[in-house]
């Protein structure tokens, strides 16, 4: 009895940590926001990026599908901030209706094959044994092959459509997911308290749930940030090859890709979609890497 109960304050003093460490991570991450302005301001513009996505009818006056040909090709001016294309449509107007689809084939597939690549990693680094090696070499098939090469059998066999879109990015994704949760499985699950857990009884869907996927959660986090320019990047490359985002939807990889024959006369037209593919790639990967630095413990010195 004194045994078990020993173990059960264990289990109480993990929980307790566990409060404690997620109020640290509140604390490092306005400590980051203090130190890391440059994250800072990549968090601000992705954002602001997003706002303008959602409420472009309302700022801006032009038709992302309907032109017109008197004004078509038209380099930037006070009208058009970011001139016009060859239908005489707003650059700026179909860049951010673009941006409704890029970013959502950023953030979804990420979202779908993080869900995806954490479940199968955890059972496996947990489980170990034949179903560790069953789902291990199975995403080593996924990672043999060029993610995109591979997006695009999928997307050939599976047709145009963003919904498709998300499912072969999703199916791509998830095994490099999977290896970083099921390596952070292995090391938490040595750990004393997940130990004391398992020697009174506790069942393993509960011990994954409270102690296992927690502890995960900042490597996850960053992960996800660093995933979703890797997808924008993917879709961008699969409209450019005619492989993606199919008129009357708009993408940004579709842009470039219509705008390539103007790149002589009209270069604003592939420079501007370019130009945003760019600063969204980057503004994750500056945001990624300054959530690393505030919620990995071993990167934090203070």
């Amino acid at each position: 009895m004194a045994l078990f109960k020993s173990k059960k304050d264990v289990l109480s003093a993990d929980l307790a940590s566990q409060i404690g460490e997620s109020e640290g991570m509140g604390v490092r991450l306005r400590r980051m926001a203090r130190k890391n302005k440059l994250a800072v301001a990549s968090a601000v513009f992705l954002v602001l990026l997003v706002l303008a996505a959602v409420f472009v009818p309302v700022l801006s006056p032009y038709d992302a599908v309907n032109g017109d040909a008197s004004t078509r090709l038209q380099a930037p001016s006070a009208a058009h901030w970011l001139g016009t294309d060859e239908m005489g449509r707003d650059v700026l107007t179909r860049l951010l209706y673009g941006a409704r689809i890029s970013l959502a084939v950023g953030v979804v597939p990420t979202m779908i094959s993080m869900i995806i690549g954490v479940a199968l990693g955890v059972i496996a680094g947990y489980a170990g044994g034949k179903t560790d090696y069953i789902i291990m070499r199975l995403a080593d098939v996924m990672l043999a092959f060029p993610s995109l090469l591979l997006a695009m059998v999928i997307m050939y066999t599976l047709g145009d459509g963003v919904m498709n879109i998300f499912l072969a990015l999703a199916l791509v994704g998830w095994a490099s997911v999977a290896r970083v949760a099921r390596s952070e499985t292995i090391s938490l699950k040595e750990t004393e308290y997940v130990q004391a857990a398992k020697s009174i009884g506790v069942k393993p869907g509960r011990i994954i749930r409270r102690h296992i996927l927690p502890n995960c959660l900042p490597a996850l986090i960053v992960l996800f940030t660093l995933n979703i320019p890797s997808a924008i990047l993917s879709e961008s490359s699969l409209s450019f090859l005619g492989v993606g985002i199919k008129l009357p939807n708009s993408s940004w990889g579709l842009m470039v890709n219509m705008g390539r024959q103007f790149l002589y006369n009209a270069p604003w037209i592939s420079l501007a979609p370019s130009a945003a593919i760019m600063l969204v790639v980057l503004s994750c990967n500056f945001l990624g890497d300054g959530l690393r630095d505030a919620l990995d413990p071993h990167l934090n010195n203070e």
